[in-house]
C-alpha cells in the first residue's frame, strides 16, 4: 500500500468465480483487506480460492455462502466494507432457460439481498454491479447487416448506448435486468452509491469457460484439449471482447469519480477496436496455435444476439476509460494462461 493511501474494506460475492477472483487478487495485491462469499457452485472456484491463498496469506476472509439465503452472512460482510462488488449470480442464458427459478433467486433475490442490506448499513459503502448486455435483447431494430466474415450494425455503428431501450430476453435478460435496475434506483430512492456495468464479453485469467459460458475460453480450452467445437448459428455473430485487467481498470477507474458515476449506467466492452465474430475468432486461434479449429455448425440458441458491440464513449467521457488490450494481444495471454494450467482445466472439463 502505498503511502497515505487508506486501506480499504473489499467485499465480493462471487469471489471465487472469474472476475470475483481478479477482482480479489487486485485488490489484495494493492495492500486492502478482502472478504469473500462464494457458494462454490463452479467446478473452477477452488483452483481460484488456492490461487489467491497461496498468493495471499493475509488479508483475505473467505466464507461460504449463498446470496439469495444466507443473508447474516451478507450482513456481516458488508456492514464494514468500504467497496461491495456484487459478482454472484447464474451466469448462463441456457441454463437460465432450462431452470428460471434457480436463476431468479440467484441473480434477482441475491442482488435484493445485497442492496436492502447496503441501505440499512451506516459506511454507505460504494456498489459495483456488472449487469450484461443481454438487457437490449435481441438488437434486432439496431439494423443488422450480414457481411462476408460477420454481422454489423447500420443504425448503430459506433455501437449500442446506455439509452438503448432494455428489451429483456431469455429469464436471464430478466433477472440481471431487473436486479440492474433495482441498483440504479436504489441509488434515486436510498442515496447509495451504485454503479451499474452492462458488460460485453469479458475473458482473461481465472476463466475455465465451458459451452455455456466463457466463450472466448472455451474455443481455446477446446482446441487445446482437441475438442471439436460446436458453433451455434452460422458463425458471424459479433462480440465486443474485453480482457480482464481492462475490465478492473474500468472499476477503479468508476470508483475513484465516484461523485460522477454514483447512480449511472455504464456500456463496457471492448468497443469498436475489439470487435470480433466466432468464426474470425477461430481464425485468429488458428493462426496462434498454427493448428486447425475443429468445429461444426449448429441452429442457433435462443436468446442469442447477432451482434452486440458497446458504445464505450460515456465511460470515456465520465471517467477517462478505454481498453488497452487488443484482440490478438488478449487471446495469446489467455492461450499461454490455459496452456500452463492444462491439469486444472482438465480436472474442471
Amino acid at each position: 500500500m502505498e503511502s497515505g493511501v487508506a486501506e480499504k474494506r473489499v467485499f465480493i460475492t462471487g469471489g471465487a468465480g472469474f472476475i470475483g477472483s481478479n477482482l480479489a487478487h487486485h485488490y489484495l495485491h494493492t495492500g486492502n483487506k478482502v472478504a469473500i462469499i462464494d457458494d462454490f457452485s463452479r467446478r473452477g472456484a477452488p483452483y481460484n480460492i488456492h490461487w489467491l491463498r497461496q498468493e495471499f496469506p493475509k488479508n483475505l476472509c473467505i466464507v461460504k455462502g449463498n446470496v439469495a439465503h444466507d443473508t447474516e452472512k451478507l450482513r456481516i460482510g458488508i456492514k464494514d466494507a468500504d467497496l461491495v462488488f456484487h459478482c454472484a449470480g447464474q451466469v448462463a442464458v441456457t441454463t437460465s432457460i432450462q431452470n428460471p427459478r434457480l436463476d431468479f433467486l440467484s441473480n434477482l433475490v441475491g442482488a435484493f439481498n445485497i442492496l436492502d442490506i447496503a441501505r440499512r448499513c451506516n459506511t454507505n459503502p460504494v456498489l459495483l454491479y456488472p449487469s450484461t448486455n443481454k438487457v437490449y435483447g435481441s438488437m434486432n431494430s439496431t439494423g443488422v447487416v450480414e457481411q462476408a466474415m460477420r454481422y454489423a450494425l447500420k443504425i448503430r455503428p459506433s455501437g449500442i448506448a446506455e439509452d438503448t431501450p432494455l428489451d429483456f430476453h431469455s429469464p436471464y435478460g430478466c433477472s440481471k435486468g431487473a436486479a440492474d435496475q433495482y441498483f440504479l434506483d436504489y441509488a434515486r430512492i436510498y442515496g447509495l452509491k451504485t454503479i451499474v456495468f452492462r458488460q460485453s464479453c469479458i475473458y482473461g485469467y481465472r476463466q475455465f469457460g465451458i459451452e455455456d459460458q466463457g466463450w472466448v475460453a472455451w474455443f481455446i480450452i477446446a482446441h487445446l484439449l482437441n475438442k471439436e467445437i460446436t458453433v451455434y448459428g452460422d458463425g458471424k455473430q459479433v462480440r465486443d471482447i474485453l480482457f480482464i485487467d481492462d475490465l478492473i481498470q474500468a472499476y477503479e477507474l468508476a470508483i475513484m469519480h465516484i461523485r460522477k458515476t454514483a447512480g449511472q449506467v455504464y456500456n463496457i466492452g471492448g468497443g469498436q477496436k475489439n470487435q470480433v465474430s466466432l468464426i474470425e475468432l477461430i481464425q485468429l486461434i488458428e493462426g496462434i496455435t498454427k493448428r486447425k479449429v475443429r468445429y461444426q455448425f449448429a441452429h442457433s440458441r435462443q436468446g442469442d444476439q447477432k451482434i452486440y458491440v458497446s458504445d464505450i464513449s460515456k465511460a470515456k467521457k465520465h471517467f477517462g476509460w478505454r481498453p488497452k488490450t487488443g484482440v490478438h494481444a488478449g487471446i495469446a495471454k489467455m492461450l499461454r494462461w490455459i496452456e500452463q494450467h492444462m491439469a486444472q482445466i482438465r480436472e474442471v472439463q
